[in-house]
């Protein structure tokens, strides 16, 4: 028996480049994948069945649907219902076309709406035959909340232009009805019943005014035209309004100060800044609660400030407001003074309230702080920097400017018929000779008729035919040492933005009294 080797055979092969194209090619994966899901926007791939194939991990983040529940769903199944046939015409005009967009509403998992947008594309293979289609989706809610914030915006831009003109055409009339109640006045004796009633007539008058003033600030930014204001006292004139906003199931409280509490301030803007935190109390406490405001002297120093991060060393006159309302978190409570951010429902808020109210505050050189919890209601704390006495105007030791008329003619251009009538039938009564004027082109006219003559021109701002800036041009090429006096109703900054004008000219507000003009008339001519 022949014994027989036994053999075994043994390949050997190098398999290194395989396995460094497989790891090359498991990190580009890798990469890939890494790179898809730092995107913020969200990756997907659509069979030509409509099947999502792929996607990345951003889905799963916004939507809460795990990789697992997103295979068994149908990709429309993530969207609102209204808005599956979008989804369905982007697949369709993208296969056909190449690409397609359609903005959408992504339904989470908790049910929650989140705007999308969808931009898709064809899918091709090496041999450009079409396997699908692929895209990204992009949230929305940002670009829809400034293009919601422009919008209010120029909302907002058109109802300042809106209420400009009705507080111009508004103070007009009441320049009228001021101006010949104060003539009257003046013509009736001391103790006449008919006096009282009278001077009931201009305070109501001066208090529509005021409330053309006020509208105004909710609509653009105006100069704060401060006077000595006593803040106690500017409450308790305020607590009859309050108390009318206020509902019956809400106890109102004030607890004031005991001594002055004197700032210089705009008293009509911080008045609107009460009205505004009584209002959001109010609605604050549907179901009735208790709103009180309440004041103090409080004196900063430099251990407060660094503690409490906010304001600068010295004496405040501190208003508080206070709600025992909802309350509110502290992501609301970062907010709330950003224009446009309202908690309240469509068409029940603008946002602008507690943004003017922060606007104003900051004006008087202010702050405003605000304390809340969801369910333990609301403290918002103003400062106001208390006047010192020496910087405080002593109203008792103001003199009456005395009402001296003259001899001089004055060139009076207003299209309002009966303030023209009105602002003649003044000046004449004083000894100045008027030459009246209906529109831009009117005053022109006269005035180059007359113009060796006329030593004033009383302009008002907005005309028909020429505006009051054009007419001072005109005339000042004609003669340069003829005064001009500008008038309107409306505010300042409209002027400045409507007519270009230099910040140093004579002007009047209307409404304005016969006085008030007969002193501006002389001021100006004795110069």
């Amino acid at each position: 028996m022949v014994d027989r080797a036994k053999l075994a055979q043994c390949n050997i092969r190098d398999v290194s480049e395989r396995k460094r194209a497989a790891e090359i090619l498991k990190e580009e994966k890798s990469f890939i994948e890494n790179a898809l899901n730092s995107m913020k926007d969200i990756f997907f791939v659509f069979d030509l069945e409509g099947r999502l194939i792929r996607w990345n991990e951003t889905i799963n983040a916004v939507t809460g649907y795990s990789d697992r529940e997103i295979a068994l769903m149908k990709p429309l199944e993530l969207l609102r219902s209204n808005d599956a046939w979008k989804i369905a015409k982007v697949i369709q005009t993208a296969a056909k076309e190449g690409s397609a967009t359609a903005d959408v509403l992504l339904v989470t998992k908790d049910g929650r709406q989140i705007s999308y947008e969808f931009r898709a594309s064809r899918l091709v293979d090496n041999t450009g035959e079409l396997i699908g289609i692929i895209g990204v989706g992009s949230d929305l809610t940002e670009r829809k909340k400034l293009e919601s914030q422009l919008r209010h915006s120029q909302k907002m831009e058109a109802v300042g232009t809106l209420a400009g003109g009705i507080a111009h055409d508004f103070n007009n009339i009441l320049n009228v009805i001021l101006g010949y109640g104060s003539m009257v006045m003046d013509t009736l004796e001391t103790g006449c019943p008919s006096k009282e009633h009278m001077r009931e007539v201009l305070i109501a008058a001066d208090r529509a005014a005021d409330l053309t003033k006020r509208l105004l600030v909710f609509c653009r930014k105006q100069d704060v035209e401060v006077t000595s204001v006593n803040i106690n006292g500017l409450i308790l004139g305020l607590q009859g309004m309050l108390s009318r906003i206020i509902v019956e199931s809400i106890e109102f409280n004030l607890c004031l100060a005991d001594r002055p509490l004197i700032v210089l301030a705009d008293e009509g803007q911080i008045e609107q800044v009460l009205i505004n935190l009584s209002t959001n109390a109010k609605d604050a406490m549907p179901d009735g609660g208790r709103l009180t405001i309440s004041t103090r002297l409080e004196e900063l120093d430099e251990a407060y400030v660094a503690a409490y991060g906010y304001g600068k060393p010295g004496r405040y006159a501190l208003i508080t407001v206070a709600d025992t309302g909802q309350g509110m978190d502290e992501g609301t409570q970062q907010k709330i003074f950003e224009p446009f951010f309202t908690t309240k429902g469509i068409g029940e808020g603008t946002g602008l309230g507690l943004a003017i109210c922060y606007g104003i505050i900051k004006q008087h050189s202010g702050f405003i702080k605000v304390y809340s919890e969801p369910g333990k209601g609301t403290l918002l704390k103003i400062y106001l920097p208390l006047c010192e006495e020496s910087a405080c105007p002593d109203k008792s030791t103001v003199v009456a400017v005395p009402v001296i008329g003259g001899n001089e003619t004055v060139l009076v251009a207003e299209d309002n018929a009966s303030l023209r009538t009105l602002t003649r039938i003044v000046l004449e009564s004083f000894g100045y000779r008027v030459i009246s004027a209906e529109d831009g082109e009117d005053a022109i006219t006269k005035f180059t008729e007359n113009s060796e003559n006329i030593g004033l021109a009383l302009l008002d701002m907005i005309m028909p035919k020429r505006n009051g800036k054009e007419v001072s041009e005109a005339i000042l090429k004609v003669n340069p040492r003829v005064k001009v006096l500008f008038s309107s109703g409306y505010t300042m900054d409209i002027i400045k933005s409507k007519e270009s004008t230099a910040t140093d000219f004579d002007f009047i507000h209307k409404p304005y009294l016969p006085k008030d003009l007969l002193i501006k008339v002389r001021e100006i001519l004795d110069r």
